[in-house]
Order: C-alpha cells, then structure tokens, then sequence
C-alpha cells in the first residue's frame, strides 16, 4: 500500500487552519478553475493525504444562489498546485436567468402536493422555498427548491426536498433528507460505556468522543428527548422493557462507530471536527425504523414491533451514523443511482464496523440488521453476497438501478463489496454461510474487508459528489485503488473485476 495516499489524522485545530487557508484562496481557486465571474466557491471539507495532497470539497454559487449539482473536489498537491478535479456536473454556469416567472407560494403548493401524494401526513413547509440554480444531470436553470415538514407515511420526520423550475413551474426532481436510518446490552452483551458524572449522577455523555449523547423520546416523535442520567453507572439489564437497555446498545454502537472511522480511517468523528452527534431512542410506539437527520445531527431509533425489538444494534447504529459521514463527504443525493450508492455505504461501513468491533455476542457478517429481526421470521433485512434474497434488492446493474427504492439499488454496491472483500463462491465467515454469484460468471479473488474498506472510503471522500452513479462509482474507486495500492496491483484489478461481477464496466 502507498502509505502516502492514505489520510493523514488532523487535530480539529489543523482542520480549522487548512478550511480558513482555503476559505482565504476561494477567488484564486475559482479563477485557476476558469468559473465564471458571477460564480464563487464555498468550502464545505478539507482531507489531507500523509504525501501532502489536500482534497478540498466545495459548494459553488452563482449570482448568490446555491447551484445544486454544482459541487466539486479540488486536489492540490503540497506545493499547491491542482492535480484533480472531481465535479458533480460538466456543465457551464452561463446565461443563466436569475428572474423568476413562477411564485415561491406555487413552488411550495407543488412540494406539498409532492409530499401528501407520497402519504406524509402534519405536512408544513420547513422554511420559506428559496431560490437556487439546478445543475443535475441538466443544463442549469432557476429553480425554487422547498423542504417539506412533517412526518412520513411510517411515521418518519419528514423533510422532502422538492425542486421545482423557476420558469416553467414543472418539478424538477425531489429527494428525503432524513435517512432510513458498564451497559447491559440486547445485542452485544455487557459492555463498556464511556460515560460522564457530576456529583452523584452519571450521564450517557461520551466525554471521550466528542460528548456523543443518548437521550431518550420516551415513545414521542419530536423534541431531543431526555439525557439518560442515574446514581450508579450501569445501564439497562439487557431486557427491552428496560428503557436503559436500547440506550446503551446507541451509546454502544455509536462509540463502536466512531472508533472505528478514528482508528481505521484517521476521521475524527462524522464531520471530522472532533463533534459528537446524539443518539435518541425509543422514538414513537411500535416505530419499526431508524433514521438519521443531518439537521439535528442524531441518530433516532424506533423500538420495533410490540416495542421488544430496538432498532439499536451495531450494524443498524454504524448504517445511521455512516449517512452523517457521507453527508459531510460526498453526499450522493438520495435519489436515484446516486441515493442507491448513499444507502449502500452504510451497509458497507456497518459490515466493516461489527468486523471491527469483535463482539463475541454480535460477530462480523455480512447481513444487515440480522439482530432486530425486521420481518418478524428471524431473517436479515438485506443480504450483500446475494441482496435478491430479500426479494426485492437488486444483485447487477441496468437500466432500471435508477428507478427503483433506494434501498433496493443499493444492493448492486453491496454485492460489489462483498465481492471486493470475499470473492465469489460458497464459503462460510463467522458461522455464517454465503454463495456469491457472478453477472459475468466468471469467479472474483477478494481482497479482504479492510483493503476493500479503504478504497471505498477513499472514493467517499476524495471522488464522490451529488451526482456520482454507479459508472462513477466505478471510476472514483478505480482510481482509489490505484491510489492507494497501485494500478499494477491485484488489488486494482480486483475492483475492476468486481465491478464486471454486478455487470458495471469490464474486466481489463
């Protein structure tokens, strides 16, 4: 491995420094970038390679304007020079009109509309639509972008974005911000909690990971809940009618999570400044879902049918945490091919995470949610040797990847990194029996999770965007791979062959 491409671990302090550096060369940056006059970069992150390379991920504007589908990542060597640039659209800002034709109240009757047709229910406007430049996978236009409130048909919070032309009043496109989604434990035995006192009571405040909370809703669907407090430091008695029990399976999962990404990756917690999200549990009654907010910055999780089964399990905690991790890094769209690639990176970093972890009662595997028994019949919620076996997720690529659920396109990345980790085949892992198949039928080497693991964060983080699809996500984790351990090495072509194996691209 090319130790030099992997990330070098920055104190909040250095992260500050290389953002204000950056915030400071914005109008150099966007002049060597040839953007146009009207246009101006904002820095959104900043990582920084151990040879020096610093990949900084930008939001652009134009006139003022967001420009959605306008974000890129600029790699500088450490000299200063560019030597990449990843952009979400290939399109020219220019001659766009900035004057509206159709009202902000039609956009937002349009949104709401949008969003009852969908089943939410308690449906408000979040905030006013504001005007915004629309570049996805099209030539730019003005467009009203409006985020729906409310709660989903399931009883999720609710926060549909919906984009709708400023010119024509025709919607555009719309996406779900709010991603499905010493401790007694229900799923991991008893732990180890990282805990805070003051005076005679404790708290669930994680003092060594950023002040992480984990509070509970207490079965409401609003509010941050109640911070878990007690004279004697020991939470739950391993028993779903016990309230503690699903708060130190959170308080569990999301230090597993946070260790992990610190000590593999050198991230420093989900936005790599040193924050500790939330995790509240017990949300609603007989909610057989979690999700994450990137607006509350927390985790939720529901406590499942008959409230006996807490969504609060490692896998489950490390998927809700790991969609605060891409929205602070490539921040695929939750829409499409793209939403199909957001959901997939957190089954693929749970896998890594309960690998990680090494909990005798919660072993590594590669099932999702095999814990909380979601259907009730004792079976996982997906499967990535195989996702089909669901009955519902897709194992290769075509043309309908982008038309389906999220969570069901998904399964085509999923299928890719198992075959990335294990290859193809039958074979057994931690008790657990898996037979991979092929698009191609042509078998597949693995490269093992870890190396899979750090290509896949790598293209997270230096090449993925808003837009990136399954083509894309090919190209980013190809040239991670080739960053990080060579475009000669197997582990290169091991991508590439696996990629072939969910019938994305070729074998070389």
């Amino acid at each position: 491995m090319d130790s030099g491409s992997l990330p070098q671990k920055l104190s909040p302090s250095q992260r500050a420094e290389l953002i204000r550096e950056a915030d400071a060369a914005t109008s150099a940056t966007a002049r060597t970038l040839n953007l146009g006059a009207q246009e101006k970069l904002v820095v959104r992150d900043v990582a920084k390679d151990r040879d020096g390379t610093t990949h900084t991920r930008y939001e652009r504007t134009y006139a003022g304007l967001p420009v959605l589908g306008g974000d890129l990542i600029v790699a500088t060597d450490k000299a200063g020079e560019v030597k990449d640039v990843n952009r979400a659209s290939k399109a020219r800002l220019t001659g766009v009109r900035t004057a509206a034709q159709v009202k902000a109240a039609a956009a937002e009757k349009q949104a709401l509309r949008a969003s009852k047709a969908e089943g939410s229910t308690k449906l408000e406007a979040a905030k006013e639509p504001r005007k915004v430049v629309w570049l996805v996978n099209s030539a730019p236009r003005l467009a009203y972008e409006t985020v729906v409130g409310g709660l989903q048909k399931d009883g999720t919070p609710n926060e549909l974005h919906v984009v709708t032309d400023a010119v024509t009043g025709k919607k555009l496109g719309e996406w779900q911000a709010v991603h499905q989604g010493t401790g007694n434990t229900q799923y991991s035995g008893q732990v180890t909690l990282t805990t805070q006192q003051s005076g005679s009571q404790y708290t669930l405040t994680d003092t060594a990971r950023g002040n992480h909370q984990t509070r509970n809703l207490n079965r409401s669907t609003s509010g941050s809940g109640t911070l878990f407090s007690g004279p004697d430091d020991v939470w739950g008695n391993g028993q779903p009618t016990n309230l503690e029990t699903a708060g130190a399976d959170a308080h569990y999962g999301a230090a597993l999570t946070w260790d992990y990404y610190k000590g593999v990756h050198g991230r420093n917690g989900i936005r790599n400044d040193g924050r500790g999200a939330s995790s509240r549990v017990h949300y609603g009654n007989n909610y057989v879902n979690a999700f994450w907010q990137d607006s509350c910055f927390c985790m939720t999780y529901g406590d499942g049918s008959g409230n006996r089964k807490p969504l609060t399990s490692i896998d489950v905690a490390a998927h809700e945490m790991t969609h605060g991790v891409t929205a602070a890094t490539g921040n695929m769209q939750y829409r499409g091919e793209p939403g199909g690639l957001n959901e997939a990176t957190s089954d693929i970093f749970a896998a890594a995470v309960e690998f990680n972890a090494k909990n005798p009662s919660d072993v590594g595997d590669y099932l999702v949610g095999e814990k909380i028994d979601i259907r009730g019949n004792g079976t996982p919620l997906r499967y990535m040797d195989k996702p089909s076996k669901d009955g519902s997720s897709l194992d290769y690529w075509s043309s309908r990847a982008g038309s389906v659920d999220v969570h069901y396109s998904s399964g085509i990345a999923n299928h890719f990194f198992y075959l990335l980790s294990e290859g193809s085949g039958q074979k057994t892992i931690n008790g657990v029996t898996y037979d991979s198949p092929t698009y191609d039928n042509k078998p597949v080497t693995g490269i093992g999770i870890d190396k899979a693991a750090k290509i896949w964060f790598r293209a997270l983080t230096t090449k993925f965007n808003t837009t990136t699809n399954y083509a894309a996500a090919r190209t980013g984790t190809l040239a991670a791979a080739g960053e990080l351990y060579g475009t000669s090495s197997p582990e290169y072509t091991a991508v590439a062959n696996a990629w072939a194996a969910v019938n994305v691209g070729t074998r070389p």
